[in-house]
């Protein structure tokens, strides 16, 4: 029966309906390492790290080598930029020679104090200019008496002289110049022949 006042004669369902509700937090479980990974996992990890060693000795050396390449380019650059007008100047101390050696050599010394004066300043250009030459790597070749080298030398003749060996350099018909290890220009020589041949250079 209910009470007049309309209140509900279950008192128990009443509590329970006016007591709040409250959520339980969620505890997340504690990760736990397996003990053993797995052998695939380790030997795929091990294969990368050999992998990505391997890339980067390979990427060391290549850096290494083309800084080497980058070094010499440089050096060959610094030593044979200046070939061309190198061999444009070496004409110029070819015809400083030809103009010394057309003079005889009783002319010079029967020359008066004048003409003495103009051929040593001819010989002291050529002579300034091939030590010049020489300090920016460009060497004259004078190969007199030394065995024949096409590296160096370009025959132009032969020579019949039985007193030396053949395949000797016995006259020099234009000097040749080196620049660095490399030829500039070629000595035109003459070479002897019909003498006993040249000994092989010793080991």
């Amino acid at each position: 029966m209910t009470e007049a006042n309309g209140q509900n004669d279950n008192p128990d369902k009443t509590a329970e309906a006016a007591e709040p509700v409250v959520s339980k937090p969620q505890v997340s479980k504690p990760y736990v390492m397996p003990d053993d990974p797995e052998p695939n996992s380790v030997e795929a990890l091990t294969k990368e790290v050999a992998d990505a060693r391997d890339k980067m000795l390979r990427t060391l050396a290549e850096m290494e080598n083309l800084r080497k390449r980058t070094q010499k380019e440089v050096a060959d650059a610094r030593t044979y930029g200046v070939s061309k007008f190198a061999g444009d100047i070496v004409d110029i101390a070819d015809n400083l020679q030809r103009a010394i050696d057309a003079v005889p050599a009783d002319a010079k010394a029967a020359a008066d104090p004048g003409l003495k004066a103009l051929l040593e300043g001819v010989e002291l250009t050529e002579r300034s200019l091939l030590n010049t030459l020489e300090k920016h790597g460009v060497k004259k070749i004078d190969p007199t008496g030394e065995k024949f080298d096409p590296n160096f030398h370009q025959a132009m003749y032969e020579v019949p002289d039985a007193s030396v060996p053949a395949g000797t350099v016995v006259q020099v018909v234009q000097a040749g110049y080196t620049i660095g290890e490399r030829v500039l220009r070629p000595a035109l020589v003459g070479v002897s022949k019909g003498g006993a041949k040249a000994a092989p250079a010793s080991e």
